[in-house]
């Protein structure tokens, strides 16, 4: 065990570990994967940093080189009936801010375009370590979203919000959106709109006040984009309940959504619920609201017809250019298509065009 390090469960009771074996560098819990790495460091200085720069210089990455998925915590607080995720992942453990940091300059400079913060709950980042500080630079950075998403704005890259709760402190991000620090879009789990169905969601039901937040969002920064995902059929949804949310949505015309039937999931409390809806209601529903959220996306999308606009370049093959605006997460979102002008173009560029026709969910242009 000598120059060692111990981590996992029994981190939480270091002097355990260390009362048997004395010669143990550095004890560490469970999911504490940069304290590991930093008692490593502290025992072994890295000339230069060899736990990153052993790796390739693009990193292990499953995603084109020009975008990366950036998580920063594990785990959530939440206990929504419909989800598993804190019986699998445990709480909230959100990894220190230079950590990230680290990791989301190390990508930038290997040549990544567009950093994607994922967790599974965004807006709550920090919030276990009481948003502590760690040194940066030359600063200190608070463990904290509004602090991140700002340092990460930084960097040169696109930055795109994923997970993100509709807290309070999330009106913070939107001046950084407005400044082109961070993209102006919100991927936020809505879910449902009458607050009967939430609360046997065991979720927040608030939605009249999100619909206030919205607009505050976009009186802020008109160019947001705000995407989300919704569930019908849940147990006991009557047709009061789904028109609520069919009246939501034409209310708060949002940008981007998804949808899902509800289906029972191992584990989920939710199967407990009395009132389980028909697979023929929940396919009903299920129709009506994506034939609402087309016809949102498609008037918002037909408006964007003539506007000059930025994107970045997905895909190029001999047909044309795939490519996204600030507006579309890759592979949930929609694309812009140029089959004209495209032959220097390549993956991971950034291109301004005029935007010439649209349909229900994606857009087309050229270069200018």
């Amino acid at each position: 065990m000598a120059g060692s390090s111990a981590p996992g469960a029994l981190g939480a009771e270091p002097e355990f570990i260390t009362g048997a074996h004395p010669r143990v560098l550095a004890v560490t819990g469970p999911q504490q994967y940069e304290s590991v790495l930093d008692a490593v460091h502290r025992a072994v200085p890295p000339v230069p940093d060899p736990f990153v720069d052993l790796l390739p210089a693009t990193g292990v990455k499953l995603t084109p080189r020009h975008y990366s998925y950036l998580k920063i915590s594990e785990g959530c607080n939440h206990k929504c009936k419909f989800c598993i995720i804190p019986d699998m992942r445990g709480r909230l453990v959100s990894r220190p801010a230079h950590a990230v940091l680290r990791e989301a300059e190390k990508l930038v400079e290997a040549g990544v375009r567009e950093l994607l913060v994922i967790s599974q709950d965004t807006s709550a980042y920090g919030l276990d370590r009481k948003h502590d500080t760690s040194p940066w630079k030359d600063r200190e950075v608070r463990a904290h979203l509004t602090d991140l998403a700002r340092e990460l704005g930084s960097l040169g890259a696109w930055v795109r919000l994923h997970y993100v709760y509709p807290y309070p402190h999330v009106r913070d991000l939107i001046p950084l959106m407005a400044e082109g620090l961070v993209l102006p879009y919100l991927d936020i789990p809505f879910q449902h709109a009458h607050p009967d169905t939430l609360r046997r969601m065991a979720r927040p039901a608030a939605a009249a006040r999100t619909l206030d937040e919205i607009a505050a969002w976009r009186s802020a920064c008109p160019e947001i984009a705000l995407r989300s995902t919704f569930i019908v059929g849940y147990p006991g949804e009557t047709e009061a309940e789904f028109q609520t949310l069919l009246d939501w949505l034409d209310a708060a015309q949002l940008d981007r959504v998804g949808c899902f039937q509800y289906e029972n999931v191992a584990g989920a409390r939710s199967n407990d619920l009395p009132d389980h809806l028909p697979a023929e209601v929940k396919q009903e529903r299920y129709d009506r609201f994506m034939e609402k959220a087309q016809a949102i996306s498609e008037a918002k999308l037909a408006a964007r017809v003539g506007q000059v606009i930025q994107v970045i370049v997905d895909e190029v093959d001999a047909e044309g250019a795939t490519c996204r605006t600030k507006a579309d997460a890759p592979e949930i979102d929609g694309n812009l298509f140029i089959d004209e002008g495209f032959e220097t173009l390549s993956p991971g560029d950034l291109v301004t065009v005029e935007v010439d026709e649209a349909g229900a969910y994606d857009l087309w242009g050229k270069p200018v």
